[in-house]
């Protein structure tokens, strides 16, 4: 018997016995004969001086009947005990906290000074690259996206389906949201996201190459914001500022993390970037619950199905012998 094997009702098998049981106890089956209807037989009686009896013959017991009954019994009681395969246990993966990614795809991130395998590609085609990656790994948490640029919009709202969040972060191109950078929108835009939100722990990641154009929100003032409301938001500079085509503003990217309780880091390289994600995996670590899932197959019906089929199979042979001794007799009269 496979160790992954079980019986819920165990109790149902004090009933096994119930047919011998019965078998001993019961007497025999008395089952009254036909009788003759003969003229004068009260004279008969006097005549003789003997009494008219009841007419009744005894059932033998039927040993293959018995068998056959007691087998489909057993298969009952084995059907109502439920027995299961239990698999393995597998861990459920607990939903701990929604995790926002709010991507820049200004004009800015069109620009080639990345490499990826030795070739050269744009900034957003190595973000991406690298953060699918990133996304795989957050198994367990519901990852939205934000896109921003002169604007933000939702791309994904919170979902834990990582493949819907990867294929809509690969349709989406550089300039979709205008041409300048408004950090601040896409922090607002994300708190408005978390808002209808139950969970307690709220992380947003911000990535970003450019320095925020001052339209609308301020973005400190939008950190501020999302301090009141208990989001942590992750900064990550994207390139290098010393260089010519960098217009990063690593000040305020620090000031962000520093006012929301999280950290700041720069990304020069898709190595880098890599290394970064690496440690917001540690920082932010997924939770699995203690209780593990048990996958179970349920091995009722056979038992069942068996018991139905020989009972069924024992009535119908029963049923051909019966016709088959019948015209027998007719023959040999």
């Amino acid at each position: 018997m496979p160790d992954n094997f079980e019986i819920i009702n165990l109790w149902v098998f004090w009933f096994l016995p119930l047919p011998i049981i019965l078998y001993m106890v019961l007497p025999p089956l008395r089952i009254r004969s036909t009788h003759l209807l003969i003229p004068n037989m009260q004279k008969a009686s006097g005549y003789t001086g003997q009494k008219p009896k009841r007419a009744s013959f005894v059932k033998k017991k039927n040993g293959v009947e018995f068998f056959v009954l007691t087998l489909v019994w057993i298969l009952l009681l084995g059907s109502l005990s439920s027995p299961q395969l239990v698999g393995k246990p597998e861990l459920i993966v607990k939903t701990s906290r929604n995790f926002l990614v709010v991507a820049d795809m200004s004009f800015s991130m069109a620009e080639k000074d990345w490499k990826i395998n030795g070739e050269k590609v744009s900034r957003w085609d190595a973000v991406t690259s690298v953060l699918h990656d990133f996304i795989d790994k957050r198994s367990g948490d519901r990852i939205g996206l934000v896109l921003f640029a002169s604007n933000a919009y939702v791309q994904v709202p919170f979902t834990p389906d990582l493949e819907t969040v990867n294929t809509l972060l690969d349709e989406a191109a550089v300039g979709m949201a205008g041409q300048t950078t408004a950090i601040g929108k896409a922090i607002v835009r994300g708190i408005d996201l978390f808002e209808n939100d139950s969970i307690d722990t709220k992380v947003m990641l911000l990535l970003t190459d450019g320095v925020d154009s001052g339209q609308g929100i301020l973005p400190l003032d939008a950190a501020e914001m999302a301090k009141r409301d208990s989001i942590k938001v992750y900064t990550i500079g994207i390139g290098d500022p010393n260089s010519a085509n960098s217009d990063l503003d690593e000040v305020t990217l620090e000031e962000i993390a520093d006012i929301t309780g999280a950290n700041y880091y720069r990304a020069i390289d898709s190595e880098k970037l890599n290394a970064i994600y690496s440690t917001l995996n540690e920082l932010e670590p997924i939770e699995y619950e203690e209780e593990a899932y048990k996958p179970r197959t349920y091995l009722y019906p056979y038992p069942l199905g068996a018991g139905l089929v020989l009972l069924m199979l024992y009535l119908l042979l029963g049923s051909v012998f019966k016709v088959v001794k019948r015209m027998l007799n007719k023959k040999s009269e």
